[in-house]
């Protein structure tokens, strides 16, 4: 069985469709078209249902695909091992950070220690993209306020923060160190998407509390938020850690929420399965001492 026999395989399977993979692989559509009778004619089995142009994996063409992708997963992951074992010290560690007014900060240290290693950090939205982006080890670590699970993935808490509730600096509220949560029902919200995670759990601290926030904004970034609240638009709730120098800005005023208690855990995930070079061992064992400290 050739090595591109089964890059073909899986350009076809991820594109569906002959002339798309194709072009992708710059062969030609009958060469592509002939590599993939070749491997059905060897497996002994049809692994695509075919209807002229497209194709579509059939149950065969799946449990094959995920063997491929696995077996391309482990070439890959000894390429790296190989290179860590050669003693090369200009190592890369690619992250994804759900805290980033931190990540500046942590940066910056880092590198003064490690200065010759390379991190490339990834913007991921989701739980579900994170989860993702760590199975199929496209990313070393993920440092999230959002616990991600899997089989193979290995979460370390790093730290737990409460939320406050952050209001313009002449707001009502702004004379007082804590407030009830039940009080602010009335309040305009500044909020993430409904498709944060971030959103999903506040909103239910709200309902714990005892009513639906009425969000006047739902916007992508979270300078924007505290942007907003800053001009007297609305309220919004905040970690501390996560804002960063913003925590402390002369426009807004944190609050300490008593009732209900509103905390979040935040840490640092990674796929046990994954070799992790020596780089990124070095960053994450940094991670946890950087966050112990704040």
């Amino acid at each position: 069985m050739e090595f591109l026999q089964l890059k073909y395989f899986q350009a076809v399977a991820r594109h569906e469709h002959i002339t798309k993979a194709a072009k992708e692989l710059n062969v030609s559509q009958p060469s592509l078209s002939n590599s993939i009778n070749r491997l059905e004619k060897r497996l002994g089995v049809p692994l695509f249902e075919r209807q002229g142009r497209h194709v579509k994996l059939n149950a065969f063409g799946k449990t094959y695909l995920r063997r491929v992708e696995r077996a391309f997963l482990e070439l890959e992951e000894g390429e790296r091992e190989i290179t860590d074992m050669a003693g090369l010290e200009h190592g890369t560690v690619s992250i994804s950070v759900t805290l980033p007014y931190v990540l500046p900060m942590m940066l910056k240290e880092f590198l003064t220690l490690h200065p010759h290693i390379r991190i490339i950090q990834r913007q991921l939205g989701s739980v579900l993209e994170m989860r993702s982006e760590l199975e199929n080890a496209d990313i070393d670590f993920c440092i999230s306020t959002t616990q991600i699970n899997g089989p193979d993935i290995e979460w370390l808490t790093l730290a737990e923060e409460e939320l406050c509730l952050t209001v313009p600096k002449g707001h009502r509220f702004a004379s007082r160190e804590s407030i009830s949560l039940i009080e602010a029902e009335d309040e305009p919200f500044i909020a993430l998407s409904s498709r944060s995670n971030f959103r999903e759990i506040t909103d239910g601290f709200c309902r714990k509390a005892g009513f639906e926030p009425h969000v006047a904004f739902e916007l992508e970034e979270v300078s924007s938020i505290q942007t907003l609240v800053e001009m007297g638009l609305g309220i919004t709730f905040t970690l501390p850690l996560s804002l960063g120098n913003r925590a402390s800005s002369p426009g807004t005023v944190q609050l300490k929420i008593t009732d209900p208690t509103c905390r979040r855990t935040f840490g640092i995930a990674w796929n046990r399965k994954h070799y992790l070079s020596q780089a990124a061992v070095h960053f994450r064992d940094f991670a946890i001492s950087f966050f112990g400290k704040l």
